[in-house]
């Protein structure tokens, strides 16, 4: 399960200026902005610079590492430890496990599972809901953090953790190349969310 809003895009303005410097072009720039610097449109000039220089690797489409994107996402614990293997030009903040697991109902939706009617799993996944709800209830009720550290231990790797996180086009476009046929499906909502972003063929490669 993974859950994807608040997406922001930034930064065309500076990139487009830049990917024109090499050739001192910046005179065929033919997108539009707002007044903050927000695009618009993107020029047919520019569009084709851009695609060129995507196109031609990573050495020369370094605008891509100034789209800024940022957006919020809830994921299990499982597929952040995935997600992390992307250390490079990204940023996470998360909520606190350490500091806030004791102050919301544990419930089966805390959690990223599919439900299934399997007779084995769904009884151990709903005991373990129940067991760590009673250790959060004990910590509260007597503040002993034995409890609390039990509760930490027992949890499933399967726990919703939201983040805030910061990456470019180049950053998502090597995440969008390896991860769009993994088994973890997690991988394919991030791939759709990827595909509505602006220009996403400058991250995607398809045209």
């Amino acid at each position: 399960m993974i859950v994807i809003d608040k997406v922001v895009v930034t930064g065309w303005e500076a990139a487009i200026r830049g990917a024109r410097n090499p050739m001192d072009s910046w005179a065929r720039m033919d997108s539009i902005f707002d007044r903050h610097g927000n695009l618009v449109e993107l020029g047919d000039n520019d569009l084709e610079l851009l695609l060129r220089l995507r196109n031609a690797g990573p050495d020369h489409r370094k605008y891509m590492r100034m789209l800024n994107v940022t957006m919020d996402i809830d994921a299990p614990l499982f597929w952040w430890k995935e997600f992390d293997t992307y250390k490079i030009a990204t940023v996470r903040n998360s909520c606190s496990t350490m500091h806030k697991i004791h102050t919301k109902e544990i419930t089966y939706a805390t959690f990223g599972w599919v439900e299934n009617d399997d007779p084995v799993s769904e009884p151990v996944k709903r005991l373990i809901v129940k067991q760590c709800e009673w250790l959060r209830n004990m910590f509260l009720e007597t503040k002993d953090t034995k409890y609390w550290r039990e509760l930490i231990e027992l949890l499933p790797s399967a726990y919703m953790q939201r983040a805030t996180v910061q990456l470019n086009y180049e950053t998502l476009a090597k995440m969008y190349e390896n991860r769009k046929t993994h088994k973890l499906f997690e991988w394919h909502g991030l791939c759709r969310e990827i595909e509505k972003l602006p220009y996403s063929a400058l991250i995607t490669g398809t045209f």
